[in-house]
């Protein structure tokens, strides 16, 4: 019992005098939705100085041999202060660190985890997606946060799924699946057994709205899917930290097939996309945060993928 707790108490301090180093607030707070199943509810919100970029919802999973984190967040600070709260709860080493897509609130505290037992799992198409912007995000996250993105970088996973694979933590397993483009073209989820958790990654908002960064159609048949399993605890990618039980896929379900319908009707009827943005206020926005900052680059993506489609 004894070097456990040592092995503990050590881990957080480590964690901690790095995170106050890159100022981030740590350790980062968690509910415990499950037994052993741990969420940080990030703030509904854009990226800005005032919140550290803490936007995303992130998680970690606790079993007998090690742990599992899933998504890191926006900065490397901010993987730090995971650590941190990964160290509150539990010595065991951390086994797994798996990125649900390449958006930089999932996987840029990724450098966090680097230098231990952890293995970094994603979609087959992260690494390529993540190539393609990692620049670009790192820009901008260093812009908007300043110092606060110290250390802040791009690290890619090791470990890829294709289809599905399956993670032992010991007396827990987690099931993680690759999907077809949807809200990105590497989209991943992860299924807990033990206590029937599937972590979406951003193949479901709450709150937040959807954001189109792949295939509106994709994503509304990769819905038809999620919403015919069995779950006890839901854990979006923004929003609340557990929405099972709730209408959330059948909400953003209705968003996003009346963002396609309304492009298909403008585009049968010969507008432009111009012309659909400036058409874009709506019943379809209702209760949704963020829809003035998203909601035009939706329709964009929509018409650009059905401008041609039969």
């Amino acid at each position: 019992m004894l070097p456990e707790l040592v092995r503990r108490w050590a881990g957080l301090w480590l964690a901690l005098a790095v995170a106050s180093a890159w100022g981030a607030k740590a350790p980062l707070a968690v509910d415990e939705i499950a037994p052993g199943v741990f969420v940080h509810r990030g703030e509904v919100a854009e990226m800005a100085a005032d919140n550290g970029g803490d936007i995303a919802n992130l998680s970690f999973v606790v079993g007998e041999r090690c742990v599992a984190v899933i998504d890191t967040g926006s900065t490397a600070a901010i993987g730090q202060a995971l650590l941190a709260a990964v160290r509150l709860k539990t010595g065991l080493p951390v086994c797994y660190v798996i990125n649900t897509h390449m958006h930089f609130d999932h996987v840029f505290g990724n450098a966090a985890f680097e230098g231990g037992e952890a293995r970094f799992v994603g979609n087959q198409r992260l690494p390529a997606s993540l190539s393609a912007r990692a620049d670009g995000f790192v820009q901008r996250v260093t812009e908007t946060l300043g110092d606060a993105a110290a250390g802040t970088r791009a690290v890619y996973p090791t470990v890829l799924v294709d289809r599905d694979s399956t993670l032992d933590l010991g007396g827990r397993r987690l099931k993680v699946e690759a999907w077809p483009t949807a809200h990105t073209d590497n989209d991943l989820t992860v299924y807990d057994e033990k206590t029937g958790t599937l972590w979406t990654g951003d193949l479901l908002f709450d709150a937040h709205l959807p954001v189109i960064d792949g295939s509106v159609v994709g994503w509304l048949k990769v819905l038809d899917q999620l919403e015919q399993r069995p779950v006890r605890h839901l854990v979006p990618g923004h929003g609340r930290a557990d929405v099972a039980g709730t209408d959330a896929l059948a909400r953003e379900r209705a968003y996003l097939a009346d963002v396609a319908a309304t492009v298909r009707k403008a585009i049968r009827g010969g507008q432009g996309l111009r012309a659909v943005i400036d058409a874009g206020e709506g019943k379809a926005m209702a209760g949704w945060q963020l829809s003035e900052a998203f909601h035009p680059r939706n329709l964009s993506a929509a018409y650009t993928e059905l401008e041609w489609e039969d």
